[in-house]
């Protein structure tokens, strides 16, 4: 399976409308990848919080239209990252909450699905109070693999994966847009993800800086076993690699560690 992770440089110099041309582009010239990735919220850049409202669109939105047909252009599966989603207030037309969400699109531009980023981040500001919460797991069937979606932060919390897995995920994705001051623990959880889940990990980022804020770059796919099978340098990259969905099963049977695990152990007696 042939995998291309697009690092988009994210920065404040270029509109929204040019970067999502430009990204298009990008995305018509991986025909004959099997699957391609975009990084979370590369139309605004994720640490650009006075730009999210402004620039909500609908889930159905100028983003949904032109990652579609970049899609069924190039052929392939494509992770469209993640957009500002104005969802829809219940019961009329009237614009509810924001969500950050993710766009997955079959190789004939069909929406194959959608995921709202369930964990925040901000620690009580900035997308953590500008974005409401995601609450559903997300897997993807594709030919040869099942993908399970998340978005950044959630990198921090092993219980989604571990979900994601129960629910027969193979490859996690990982869309980001993770800051250059915290990269070491990017490579070190996405390892993490991938070591005891025994699953692929496809982790992109943006480059660049935005809103003040220098991105870690440095998108990495890493085998069931930890191993780095390709990294990006810190700039705007495509990154191309091919992997072998079969050794997941074959990984978790010459290594069944997963059957091991212990649930609904009793909370500790203080």
């Amino acid at each position: 399976m042939r995998a291309s992770l697009l690092q988009i440089d994210v920065n404040d110099t270029e509109s929204v409308d040019s970067r999502r041309t430009r990204v298009a582009a990008l995305v018509r010239e991986q025909a004959g990848a099997d699957l391609v990735v975009l990084p979370e919220l590369w139309t605004t850049g994720a640490f650009a919080y006075e730009e999210f409202g402004a620039e909500a669109e609908p889930l159905v939105g100028p983003t949904y239209e032109v990652m579609a047909k970049a899609a069924s252009d190039a052929g392939v599966w494509l992770h469209a990252g993640s957009i500002p989603e104005r969802g829809v207030s219940d019961g009329d037309s009237a614009t509810g909450a924001l969500y950050n969400t993710s766009l997955v699109f079959s190789p004939s531009g069909e929406l194959a699905a959608s995921y709202r980023k369930i964990h925040r981040f901000g620690f009580d500001k900035g997308e953590a109070v500008l974005m409401g919460a995601g609450s559903e797991l997300v897997t993807v069937p594709l030919p040869d693999t099942t993908v399970g979606l998340a978005t950044c932060y959630d990198l921090r919390f092993p219980e989604l994966f571990r979900a994601l897995v129960d629910a027969g995920a193979e490859t996690l994705v990982v869309s980001a847009g993770w800051p250059e001051r915290r990269r070491s623990h990017w490579t070190l959880l996405a390892q993490a993800r991938a070591v005891e889940n025994q699953a692929y990990v496809l982790a992109c980022g943006t480059a660049g800086t935005h809103a003040g804020v220098p991105q870690a770059g440095h998108s990495i796919v890493i085998d069931p076993w930890g191993e780095v099978l390709a990294e990006a340098g810190p700039g705007e990259e495509v990154l191309t690699v091919e992997f072998d969905p079969a050794r997941v099963a074959a990984t978790r049977e010459q290594f069944p560690a997963l059957k091991d695990r212990l649930l609904g152990l009793d909370t500790p007696r203080r």
